[in-house]
This record gives structure tokens, sequence and C-alpha cells, in this order.
């Protein structure tokens, strides 16, 4: 083996090593790098300095927005009236209350892009209805972080903001290039919750009188997604500025009109997200350092030899085993640096095979989205688990069925990537490398 190879071993090493010793992520992976810097001539300044280079990224603002727009949406109780529509839609159904799960968590992906929220939204709403219903404590765990890993898929997503701000991917395309995944994964949920979950309460079917009125209270925090994305695609504004415009709407349009009172509680959950937010920014600061290293010491070039050695020039084996070298390293790394340490070595491959950035994106995005309910880091599982009160272990065995859903989604999205790319090419077209026509009457889209 050798020196860089040694090197990046050691440094891999320390990080895990430590991580699993209890070391928050972020002191794991800077220490792994600090103790590979005093072998190189790599200065501590110039190490320093990638670590502000890593956050000093303008595309990263958006991220406590959206927090934000969860948080708000949270602690104001505007969410109650978006599971009320979600009832009368499908609370009918055979598993009424675990449809209802699912299809929130759509709603609910399209406002705030965190997986967290979401299962901290879910757990405390609609999981003591369900235990009341008899659902099994563990089915609720599995089902809750399932449905919570669409708020990286459907947009606005967290995951696909700092993929296209770390990768220089359009973040718009990976917005649009998310929603199919996404759909896919809550329509897989759906058919397991109806087939093979609980049956639970039987509802009766909701009038159209109901559905329309559970809409009407809905429709102002509904309107959030519609801000953002359409913002974003005529290009009025950025993904940061259509942060900032969702919160001025649920400040100055929702909360006045749907829970005014709520205002009190504002400061608190402002520093509230502050402190979510320094968790993420702290992490991306490491990864970037330890991804620099990482390309010093030539590491993304050793690693995508090697792939492009087993797979050549085929972009769906090279996506086949970046799938599978991401599913180990979302068991043990959380997505956010993961992303950032590995990005790299996704840019040579897809430059390499000739993928399009954006279809790559969306690949990587939904096999880390599937990270997070696989052992034994499992974020999102871990989360619902301890808010339902059950045992890590067992909601990981409920875990198991579900987790053909997200291996099926995974492989459609490889092989079919005209699906996965219709939205962006259709709303969004230089996203996915569309040109303007020379006579101005379209855009043309190489193969």
């Amino acid at each position: 083996m050798t020196t860089n190879g040694i090197l990046i071993f050691v440094m891999a090493f320390l990080f895990l090593f430590l991580g699993y010793m209890g070391v928050p992520v972020a002191f794991a992976i800077i220490a792994g790098v600090l103790v590979v810097t005093a072998f190189t001539p790599v200065s501590l300044p110039s190490i320093m300095t990638q670590l502000f280079n890593g956050i000093d990224v303008e595309a990263l603002l958006a991220v406590p927005f959206f927090l934000l727009v969860g948080e708000l949406m949270t602690a104001a109780n505007v969410t109650a009236r978006m599971i009320t529509l979600s009832q009368a839609l499908i609370g009918h159904v055979r598993g009424g209350l675990a449809q209802v799960v699912t299809v929130f968590s759509m709603f609910f992906a399209g406002i705030s892009g965190s997986s967290a929220a979401d299962v901290a939204v879910l757990s405390r709403t609609l999981g003591p209805d369900m235990k009341r219903e008899g659902y099994e404590p563990a089915f609720i765990a599995a089902l809750i972080a399932s449905a919570s890993t669409m708020a990286n898929l459907i947009p606005p997503s967290i995951m696909a903001i700092v993929y296209g701000a770390s990768g220089n991917v359009s973040i718009g395309g990976l917005f649009l290039g998310g929603v199919v995944p996404g759909l896919m994964v809550g329509g897989g949920l759906m058919i397991y919750s109806h087939f093979f979950g609980p049956i639970g309460q039987m509802r009766k079917r909701s009038s159209f009188g109901e559905v329309s009125d559970a809409a009407k209270q809905a429709a102002l925090p509904l309107v959030i997604p519609v801000i953002i994305m359409g913002g974003i695609l005529t290009g009025f504004f950025t993904p940061t500025e259509a942060g900032v415009v969702a919160v001025a709407y649920i400040l100055l349009v929702v909360i006045p009109m749907i829970n005014r009172g709520y205002f009190r509680q504002l400061p608190h959950d402002m520093a509230m997200t502050g402190l979510l937010y320094s968790i993420p920014l702290i992490t991306i600061a490491a990864a970037s350092a330890f991804g620099w290293m990482l390309a010093y010491l030539r590491g993304p070039a050793v690693v995508s030899g090697w792939i492009a050695g087993a797979a050549g020039n085929d972009p769906f084996m090279i996506m086949l085993l970046l799938v599978l070298l991401f599913i180990i390293v979302g068991d043990f790394i959380d997505a956010i640096p993961a992303i950032i340490i590995f990005m790299p070595i996704i840019t040579d491959l897809t430059q390499n095979a000739d993928i399009k950035p954006v279809h790559m994106g969306v690949v990587i995005i939904v096999t880390l989205a599937f990270g997070l309910i696989t052992p034994p880091y499992g974020l999102a599982l871990l989360m619902s688990s301890k808010f339902i009160g059950v045992k890590f272990s067992k909601a990981m065995w409920a875990s198991f069925p579900i987790y053909i859903i997200f291996l099926a989604t995974i492989v459609f999205c490889i092989f079919f990537p005209e699906v996965v790319l219709w939205l962006p090419k259709k709303l969004l077209p230089e996203s996915v490398g569309c040109f303007k026509a020379p006579d101005g009457t379209g855009y043309i889209c190489p193969p």
C-alpha cells in the first residue's frame, strides 16, 4: 500500500473508531484529518481555511430558512389542519391512520425538507392515536421513519440543497428530479400498509363537503410548496430566497390568520432553529476538510479507478456500484457529511461515464434517504423508536419488508432516467443539459 493509501486508511479508521466510541461526528471527522495532516506538507492554517470554505456557500443559507419553516409550522399547530385533510382524504381505507401518516408526510415534505422535523411531528401527533387503535409500536416507528424519508425527496429537500451546493449541480433540477422517487416511496408505503399492515379502526368515508372544508382549512399552509417551487422555476428567486419568502409568508399570512397567539413563542423557536442548524453546519465544515484532504491524497482517483475498473464506462453499472457503496456508507455516516466527503468521487465518475449530474444526484439522494432507516445508524429510525417508546431492534425488524420499496425505487431511478428527469426537462430544461434552439423555438436536449 502506498503512503497516501496508508494515510487515507488511518484517516477513515480514526473517524469510524472515534464515532463508535461516542465522539460527535463532526469532531471524529476533524480528528482524523488533523492527525493525518501532521504527516503531510499541509499546514494547520490551510485545514482551518478548508473548514470555513466548506460553509462559505450561499446556497447553504437556504437550510436554516427551511428548518425555520418546519419549526414554525409545527410549533404554531398549523400541521393539525394538514393532518385533518389527510384523514378526510384517506382515513376511511384499511389501515386508515397508517395511510394518513404517508399522505401527511407527502404534504409536510413539500414544506419542511427535513426528515427530523417530520419524525417529530408524526410521533407527537399521530403516534399516540395509532397506539390507541391497536397498532404495534414497532410498526408505528418503522412506518413513521420510512415516511419521513420523503422529506429528502419531495421538494424542497435539504439534502438536495447540500448536494447541489457541494457538487455544483442545479438545486432546482434536483428538487424536480426527486418528485418521481418521492411519489414511488409514498405509493409503496400506502400499498404496503393496505395489504400487509394492521387493519386499524375503519372510519366512515368523508363526504365531499367534509373534504372540501378540510381542504379550505389546510389551503394556507399548502400554498407554501407552490410559492417555493413556483418562484424557483420561474426564476423569480433562488432556493435561498425561496426559504426567506416561505418564512415571511408564514409569519405575515399563515400564523396571523390561524394562530395569532403563537407570536409570543417566536423568539424561542428562532433560537431552536439556530441550534438545529449548528449541528449540520459544523458537520459540513468538518466533512469539507475531510473531503479536501481525501482529494489531496488522491483518494477520489483511486476509488473512482476501482469502480471504473469494475464497471468500465457503463453508467448503469457505475451507479449500481455507487449505490452499493452509499448503502454501506449510509449505515455508518450521516447523509450530509457523506455527500460532501464523497462528492469528488461522484463528480469524477459522473464526468467519466457521461451521466447527467441531476440523474446521479437523485440516485445518490434516494440511496442516502434509505440509509436513514437502515442499521446501525438509521437516524430517522432511531428518532422514531425513541419517540414511540419501542426498542430500536424491534423497529428495525418491522422495517425490513419496507426496504423492498426503497430498493425497487433506487433500481427504477437508475434504469429509467427518462422518467426521473421528465419533470426537470419539461420545467427546468437547462438543469439537465438542454440548451436553447438557435431559432428560439424551444430547447434541444441531448440524449
